[in-house]
């Protein structure tokens, strides 16, 4: 398995449920082919560079994982027919060797 990180925000408008709603189904597309979530830091609400979607902040979660890179593919189009989740960047990690 590779270490990945995945970078996303919805509208801080949006309801506590339909949050929940996409955290689980997220964490679902990591888990379900043996990936491993490390870590979840929620980054509260951020002032964008510029508007999507008419709105001018956005709610960003950065999630540390673990998967193999096939699980990508699945993770990202379950991302993108999210509604909830307005931009995701799923980036791989490079630990350092000391």
């Amino acid at each position: 398995m590779k270490a990945y990180e995945l970078l996303f925000f919805v509208d801080p408008a949006s309801t506590e449920e339909a949050r929940a709603g996409a955290m689980k189904r997220i964490e679902v597309a990591i888990t379900e082919g043996g990936g491993v979530i490390e870590e979840v830091v929620d980054w509260g609400k951020r002032k964008l560079a510029y508007e999507i979607d008419h709105i001018s902040e956005g709610d960003y979660t950065l999630i540390n994982f673990q998967a193999d890179p096939d699980q990508i593919k699945e993770l990202d189009r379950v991302l993108r027919i999210n509604d909830t989740v307005k931009r995701h960047m799923i980036a791989r990690r490079y630990e350092k060797k000391d």
